[in-house]
């Protein structure tokens, strides 16, 4: 092969390279869902998928570790916990029960457990076993799933400290 030739693949190669990355960027602005590290399904629409973020995800990920065993009805591994636990834990899609609860206040009781905040006594602490981080993803998650949809106040955030 001559100088030419290679000079003429490597044009063709590098103009089927820039079209396919400029297909791939159109393909990428069009669709939302590809810019979601994670979806949800809706629980009240099943055609419907809730994106979610990076914190979402990962509060998703802890979730589906820790809460869903009480706090969902179906688990991965089949049923859950729920209907054996009294009183009954809300759904974590139950925006009616949690959006009224403030980001505080959730992160509390998931830290110190469900009695420390006059809430069930079944409710373990999970401060010790999951970070803060991974407690605030969490709330995250469940604020992006609630239903009806969470819509966070615009009072000032407390005075008093985490914990």
């Amino acid at each position: 092969m001559n100088w030419r030739a290679l000079i003429l693949v490597f044009a063709i190669s590098a103009m089927a390279t820039l079209q396919a990355c400029r297909e791939k960027a159109a393909i990428a602005t069009t669709n939302p869902l590809l810019k979601a590290y994670d979806v949800e399904q809706d629980a009240n629409d099943p055609q419907r998928v809730i994106p979610l973020n990076y914190q979402q995800a990962q509060g998703k990920r802890v979730f589906n570790n820790t809460c869903v065993w009480c706090h969902a009805e179906a688990t991965p591994a089949g049923p859950s916990n729920r209907s054996n636990v009294t009183p009954t834990p809300p759904l974590f899609t139950d925006g009616e029960t949690l959006n009224p609860l403030t980001d505080e206040f959730l992160q509390n009781t998931i830290t110190l457990g469900g009695s420390a905040m006059g809430k069930s006594t079944m409710m373990p602490p999970w401060g010790q076993t999951i970070s803060e981080d991974e407690i605030r993803s969490v709330i995250a998650y469940i604020r992006a799933v609630a239903q009806p949809p969470y819509q966070p106040t615009a009072r000032p955030a407390s005075q008093y400290p985490v914990k």
